[in-house]
């Protein structure tokens, strides 16, 4: 009960700080180039202050091998610095926003910056030892200590840190983004997200060139229902920093939930080009996967295709374990996996999408999404005991997540098993159980919020329930389905398209007339 009060009370401090705060005199603007401006004050030589600051400038960009390279430089330069030692195992953690658990290597080398940050801050600073000691929370005792247990943990003191720290913005910004991280991706109130953009947007007046302000308010607001919310900074954070491929690609999180996919393109396009000129192969991977959904909603299939061909050579070059940008060794493999089957299945290319060919990774979940398509391919094509052999398979993979402490990954996997057994159960001729297997998928899939390694599902569960119910003749309740997917995931090709092909049957002209539109602004058709 204590606990809990003190966290209470912390969080309330935290958010009564959400006003802007003097800056500490010692504290200075150090504008990096392409970058962005931060002002982070530390006990370190004053000579290390630009290096160290375009560290930390790389680190709200989620650069994460440019920053530890730059926090690595400081350290040279000043043995004693504890915070070079802190940039160093935050950037260790990685993505904050990455779901699933981390790298043992990584956790390793995190945990040793961390405890190099510890004992060096005894001789520093209060201020540097409340950071330091933040920081160690996602690492402590990590080989026994469950990843939520220690996310939670670091929340706290991050929310403890800013509330002794009234006149410390960066305090208030890693607290902001630490709730953000914590936020159960089941809590449809968003009830953390709502009070860290607020924390942020109050920052962001003060400190409008700042690279993590506008960065973390499009974190904040990354779900359906808040991510109007995030257009101002989506359109800026580029600007912030041009020199940070991250940057150029995060705007595309904002536009995808809005629907917006010429300008998710052009932003994504960017990103790549940048990454691939810094062999930072997984943020490429990343904007690409992101780029192609946006292709493929404005029927640009040859400019999606040029990016599916390019693959193999891109794998071939990707190291899964490199520290380079925001995605995660994961999130390259993802897209590796998602690309492929998005082509396939966004085309309702059935047979492409049976014959996609599954590979094992050290992340399950991105072995599913080959298993979903060949699943879904085979089941329309036919093909049943090859559809069950992959629904046994995603159900195996969901299994081996749950014992894994992967429950995000493990719920996700088990929504497209449910989606796989449903489309079999109508090619057997069982349509009350078809239709009951995509519905509940579809409330699952509606009680959690997508992870932000992917631009959307592969095939939305609501709308795969509308093309079901089109099938069965049920064009009034399968349109009711299309539009509540439009309402979660604005301007997508295929519902739009059926949506509008429905009103026209019913008659309804207005409607059609209305989806007509959308369609041509998508496509120029």
């Amino acid at each position: 009960m204590r606990r809990h009060h003190a966290l209470v009370l912390a969080a309330a401090s935290l958010a009564a700080l959400a006003g802007s705060a003097p800056l500490p005199a010692q504290q200075h603007a150090h504008p990096t180039p392409g970058l962005g401006t931060v002002r982070f004050a530390t006990s370190c030589r004053p000579a290390v202050a630009p290096t160290f600051d375009r560290g930390i400038a790389l680190l709200h960009s989620f650069e994460f091998g440019d920053a530890i390279r730059a926090f690595e430089e400081v350290a040279r330069a000043d043995s004693g610095c504890a915070m070079a030692h802190w940039g160093i195992a935050l950037a260790r953690w990685g993505n904050p926003m990455a779901a699933g658990n981390r790298a043992p290597a990584a956790l390793a080398r995190g945990s040793e910056a961390a405890a190099a940050a510890t004992r060096l801050a005894a001789g520093a600073t209060e201020r540097e030892r409340g950071y330091a000691a933040a920081a160690a929370t996602l690492f402590a005792d990590h080989a026994r200590v469950d990843q939520r247990t220690r996310v939670l943990a670091y929340e706290r003191a991050t929310a403890e840190l800013a509330a002794r720290l009234p006149d410390d913005p960066e305090a208030r910004i890693f607290a902001a983004l630490a709730m953000v991280q914590a936020a159960p991706p089941t809590d449809k109130t968003y009830e953390r997200q709502k009070r860290a953009g607020a924390i942020l947007e109050a920052l962001w007046r003060d400190q409008p060139d700042h690279p993590g302000l506008a960065h973390y308010i499009i974190h904040s607001y990354d779900v359906p229902a808040l991510a109007p919310q995030a257009a101002a900074a989506a359109r800026r954070y580029a600007g912030i920093a041009p020199a940070a491929a991250h940057a150029l690609h995060m705007p595309s999180h904002t536009f995808t939930r809005l629907g917006l996919w010429e300008q998710s393109a052009e932003t994504n396009r960017r990103s790549a080009d940048a990454a691939m000129r810094t062999a930072s192969l997984g943020e490429a991977l990343h904007a690409s996967d992101y780029l192609v959904y946006a292709y493929l909603q404005m029927r640009r299939d040859s400019a999606a295709r040029a990016i599916v061909d390019a693959l193999p050579a891109m794998a071939a070059r990707f190291d899964p374990n490199a520290v380079t940008g925001a995605a995660p060794g994961s999130a390259g493999v993802f897209a590796l996996k998602a690309i492929p089957a998005r082509w396939a299945l966004e085309r309702r290319a059935w047979a492409e999408a049976a014959a996609l060919e599954p590979a094992a990774s050290p992340w399950p979940w991105t072995e599913a999404m080959t298993h979903f398509a060949r699943a879904l391919g085979s089941a329309r094509t036919g093909r049943l005991a090859e559809a069950r052999a992959e629904a046994d398979s995603l159900d195996a993979i969901a299994t081996r997540l749950a014992a894994r402490g992967e429950g995000y990954w493990a719920e996700q996997v088990g929504i497209q098993a449910l989606g796989a057994r449903g489309w079999i159960a109508l090619a057997e001729g069982r349509r009350d159980d078809a239709v009951a297997r995509l519905r509940e998928a579809a409330t699952r899939e509606a009680a959690t919020e997508k992870s932000a390694v992917t631009p959307g599902p592969l095939a939305a569960a609501r709308q795969q329930l509308g093309d079901r119910l089109l099938e069965l003749g049920r064009a009034g309740d399968a349109i009711a389905e299309y539009r509540r997917t439009l309402e979660v995931e604005p301007n997508r090709l295929r519902a739009l398209d059926v949506a509008r092909r429905d009103a026209e049957a019913a008659g309804d002209r207005a409607a059609a007339a209305e989806y007509a539109r959308a369609l041509a602004g998508l496509t120029g058709r």
